[in-house]
């Protein structure tokens, strides 16, 4: 019986070469020189969202293997102390930050909950004295919350570095603003670098009225229209439908990241301005939201040396003049 060998960082990518030349498990595990039920393993167990990769696979495999010698290198009296902590119903968090306080050992909660569970399956009652107990617990070590997942969305961890510099035109940010009691709402799109805002009634806040408004609103655009990031609600989940049509790479935001999306949250407060939180908004007109709109983009700003919105996303030189400040604003 041949001994089982784990495949390396170099036979993976070896794997995507093969694979992206339409060659079957089979042929594969033949040109690698291991046995096809690695490769049908690989497959399975290193998957992400977006099908097999060699770079999450590698890093799956290496999340797995930390987290198999971090349960080894502690003592049966380090794991009996930490035993006697949970039983005293403290939950993993605060007996891992207990002994790390005391300076006794230096563990992470989540190899507690993994030995609680492998406590469980060899008969004991460790598990009991955990105040959740689910069958199947959130997996950590994947850092992705499978709850609801929106399909081939793509991280913006994975979005061009350059895109946060703000160094050019055509990087957009978009986010729904919902009326109260969740009645009515609007798609809003803000351009990073202007803070040109773009707006639009949704009559549904399904993925279908959300991708038929926002294209609406982009497709004047295209030639400015280079990469979208949403948060990851939902009614966005036609994104690839959206980026088809646009041109344009769609990334995700990640969750609980209120950082990552600043320029939504400044532009939102400023269409909150004409459209409060206290106000449903399924009584107001589409000129409504463009008025508020047009009002925000004619608008000087602090940012950009205030220069308004309107200008700077259109490339319009700023020049004195003595006209009324709404005349002046416009030319």
């Amino acid at each position: 019986m041949k001994k089982y060998k784990q495949l390396t960082s170099g036979q993976r990518y070896q794997i995507c070469g093969l694979k992206q030349a339409g060659l079957n498990q089979t042929r594969i595990a033949q040109k690698i020189g291991v046995d096809k039920s690695t490769i049908s393993r690989e497959f399975r167990r290193n998957k992400g969202q977006r099908g097999w990769r060699p770079k999450q696979a590698q890093s799956l495999r290496d999340e797995r293997r930390q987290v198999c010698l971090n349960g080894k290198q502690f003592s049966s009296d380090s794991w009996a102390e930490i035993e006697r902590l949970i039983q005293e119903n403290l939950s993993p968090e605060q007996a891992a930050n207990r002994l790390l306080l005391e300076g006794s050992l230096q563990i992470s909660q989540e190899i507690i909950y993994q030995h609680s569970y492998a406590d469980k399956r060899n008969g004991g009652d460790l598990h009991q004295h955990l105040r959740s107990h689910k069958m199947r617990r959130k997996r950590y070590a994947s850092g992705q919350e499978r709850r609801g997942t929106i399909k081939n969305r793509v991280s913006i961890d994975e979005r061009p570095a350059i895109v946060a510099q703000k160094t050019w035109l055509g990087d957009w940010k978009g986010d729904t603003v919902i009326g109260k009691n969740h009645k009515g709402g609007m798609v809003t799109l803000a351009e990073r670098k202007s803070r040109y805002v773009l707006a639009g009634l949704i009559r549904s806040k399904h993925a279908a009225g959300v991708t038929a408004v926002t294209t609406r609103l982009l497709t004047p655009y295209k030639d400015k229209c280079h990469t979208i990031t949403f948060d990851k609600g939902r009614k966005f989940a036609e994104h690839e439908k959206m980026a088809a049509e646009l041109k344009a790479d769609i990334y995700f935001a990640n969750p609980y990241h209120s950082w990552e999306r600043g320029l939504n949250e400044n532009n939102n407060g400023l269409l909150r301005q004409y459209f409060p939180k206290d106000m449903e908004l399924t009584n107001i007109t589409e000129e409504q939201v463009q008025d508020a709109v047009e009002r925000i983009n004619y608008r000087p700003q602090k940012v950009l040396g205030f220069r308004t919105p309107h200008k700077v996303f259109f490339v319009v030189k700023l020049r004195y003049t003595k006209q009324p400040l709404a005349v002046a604003l416009r030319t």
